[in-house]
């Protein structure tokens, strides 16, 4: 094999729009409206509003610095060129370890509705085969996202439409009120925390960037378009899940699009539903797989991760080794964690990557900025309001997992900068 490390131009607009998309209502639609309902309780649309905006100044900012710089790696690449190497590598491994978080947690969100019983096996199956479709080529892997997500889009907006037109049931009436909550700022942050990870996946095909045709003027289209359609729906799906189940009810279950179709007289689109969770969870592990390796693979050609994974195959030309090693990581952390610890680890991770990538965008100079400085200021400080605002245990784990990769790095610094000057 070769040892190029070079990537080819191969995705189109609509390519790139579907990665976003599989990205985006793989994550949210099937995984994250319940434990986000907890923290939130009844201020659930409120969450989902907050996040939504934060979201949409980060799709501003990446969009911005994508047209400057369309290559491999995303806020790393934006980071390490406006910021220097230390912000750079903090959002690299940032979106590196965030991501294979959320691999994991879909892959297990994958499992609880094809096999509910054999959930950590299918999970891991479901890691290998995606990680197969990606290694064989990046149209490949926007080919197969695109025939998942057209199906989970059209069973999405049928329910939409008719729940839009039933009313709740009388059981789920008489519980509204008293299951309401009183506003709290904590709960509503909190919440908007976990269902960014549901909103995280529209940048993805800036992390693919140096795959891109015509990447100036396609990467901030897709992401826009992707934001903009993944924005529509979970504003609609989060109001009817509260009108519809009740917060009680949200909070609890574990198939709520599902419980929400029968509870307004629609359980004929159940078994559809389950299948839309199916693919929407199959298309997110591609994609996500996919952005991943990227990300090492630019961090690999710099060495701020072992250059081993800088390797490109030269019959497929994708990031073979990186590609798989994210796949085992992810195999690991189905065995040792639950999805809810895994989103909310994610979201932290995610939102570090986004705080530099708002930074990075203010620094930019007036004749690449299309975004006020103010704005990308406001998205670095949402982001780290957010990212102090997961649950506790996330923050803990996360904070961690970012402090010992961090720490890695400055440790390694010196040595670095010594054999540069040799």
């Amino acid at each position: 094999m070769a040892t190029s490390s070079v990537l080819e131009r191969r995705l189109t607009l609509a390519d790139a729009v579907f990665i976003g998309l599989g990205s985006m209502l793989g994550a949210g639609v099937f995984s994250v409206f319940a434990p986000a309902a907890a923290v939130a309780g009844s201020w659930l649309p409120v969450a989902i509003a907050v996040a939504a905006v934060l979201a949409s100044l980060n799709a501003l900012s990446t969009a911005q610095l994508a047209m400057a710089y369309p290559t491999s790696g995303g806020a790393y690449v934006f980071g390490r060129t406006m910021l220097g190497p230390l912000p750079g590598f903090a959002a690299g491994w940032g979106f590196v370890a965030g991501k294979t978080a959320s691999t994991a947690a879909i892959a297990l969100v994958f499992a609880t509705y094809v096999a509910p019983g054999h959930s950590k096996l299918v999970a891991l199956v479901a890691l290998v085969a995606a990680c197969c479709i990606n290694l064989v080529g990046i149209t490949r892997t926007a080919g197969a996202t695109r025939l998942l997500v057209l199906p989970v889009l059209a069973v999405l907006i049928v329910l939409i439409a008719v729940v839009s037109f039933s009313g709740p049931s009388a059981s789920t009436l008489s519980t509204i009120d008293s299951l309401s909550s009183p506003f709290s700022p904590t709960g509503v942050l909190g919440g908007a925390s976990l269902l960014f990870f549901a909103f995280a996946g529209y940048a993805r095909v800036a992390t693919l960037g140096e795959e891109v045709a015509e990447p100036r003027r396609t990467i901030p289209r897709a992401v826009l378009t992707a934001l903009g359609i993944v924005l529509a729906l979970y504003i609609a799906l989060g109001w009817l899940l509260v009108r519809g189940l009740s917060i009680g009810g949200l909070t609890v279950s574990s198939a709520p699009l599902t419980e929400l179709a029968e509870a307004t007289g629609h359980s004929w689109l159940s078994p559809a539903l389950r299948i839309a969770a199916a693919l929407a969870t199959g298309g997110a592990l591609l994609s996500l797989l996919a952005g991943v390796s990227r990300t090492a693979l630019a961090m690999a050609r710099n060495r701020d991760l072992p250059h081993w994974f800088a390797h490109v195959d030269s019959r497929f030309h994708t990031p073979a080794r990186a590609e798989v090693a994210v796949t085992a990581v992810a195999c690991v952390l189905v065995l040792l964690l639950d999805p809810v610890h895994l989103i909310g680890v994610s979201s932290l991770a995610v939102l570090l990557y986004y705080l530099v990538a708002n930074l990075s965008a203010a620094k930019q100079i007036l004749d690449r900025r299309v975004l006020p400085r103010t704005l990308s200021l406001v998205g670095a400080l949402g982001c780290g309001v957010l990212a102090l605002s997961v649950p506790r245990t996330s923050l803990l784990v996360g904070a961690a997992l970012v402090g010992v990769g961090v720490i890695g790095w400055l440790m390694l610094a010196r040595p670095r900068r010594e054999q540069s000057r040799r």
